[in-house]
Order: structure tokens, then sequence, then C-alpha cells
């Protein structure tokens, strides 16, 4: 986990890399990029929404679509689809894996140490640049196996 300091340093770099791509830095875009990367977890639009307007009550939702857009199109923030039409969002961080519940949305992150390497075989194999990857296994969580088998 990174301190505090740390993470306002990374919404700074990242609201410098906005400003060099032409995009304003606005207080809103600036409260949503630091609750991204202070929860250090999946979020989904109403909880960033929520926890947004704590500091800036006239906040839209339809702000925070547009911000998490424009962040996923500069890959700043990551998008995790789940069952039906739920959207989870988190920082772009270094390469991992999910682990996703189908009943109740749990998400696990977790590193696999032979994915880098499967990654590099395939694209050497392929011919292929690898310019990011995605690996989501779906199941049911310990808490919801136990309910089902109730």
């Amino acid at each position: 986990m990174k301190d505090r300091k740390a993470k306002q340093q990374e919404v700074g770099q990242i609201a410098a890399q906005l400003r060099q791509q032409g995009n304003r830095v606005t207080p809103q875009r600036r409260a949503i990029l630091r609750i991204i990367q202070e929860q250090e977890g999946h979020l989904s639009a109403d909880e960033i929404y929520y926890l947004a307007r704590r500091e800036i009550p006239r906040l839209s939702l339809s702000t925070v679509y547009r911000t998490l857009d424009l962040l996923k199109d500069l890959h700043l923030v990551s998008e995790l689809h789940l069952a039906g039409n739920h959207y989870l969002y988190e920082a772009q961080s270094g390469e991992h894996q999910h682990l996703v519940c189908v009943s109740c949305g749990k998400v696990v992150e977790f590193q696999c140490p032979h994915c880098s390497e499967t990654h590099r075989q395939l694209a050497g194999r392929h011919g292929f640049k690898i310019t990011g990857s995605r690996v989501e296994l779906f199941g049911y969580c310990q808490e919801c196996t136990s309910a089902r088998s109730n």
C-alpha cells in the first residue's frame, strides 16, 4: 500500500500528463483522480460519484462518466466489465489479474508470475507486440460458494 504522500504525487503526475495532452485539470477531475488513487480498489462510477460529492456537492454523475471515459482513453484508468452492465474502475497499475465472483461481484487482484513469460512467448511465436493484457477469472467467492451449498 502506498502512503498518502505518494498517492498525492501520482495524482499530480497524472494531472501534469492530462495538461500535456491538452486537457484541463478541473477540481472535479482532480477529485475523481484522487479518489481512484486513494481507494486502491475497484469502484463503480456511482461509488466514485458518491465519494466525490462529499467534496464537490454540485458534481454531476455525467461529469464522473465523462472523466472516466477520458482517463480510460488516456490509459490512466482501467475498466473492469462484470456481468450485465456493471463496470468497475481502478487506477492503472502494474500487471495483475482478477478473480471475479459472478454472484456478488467481489473482485480479488492477484499477480501471476507465469503470465508475463507466457505473454512474451506468445508474442515471439506470433510476431506480435503486446501492449497490454487483461486476465479475468470468473467463479464464486468463498462466501457465495458456502451460501450456494446450504
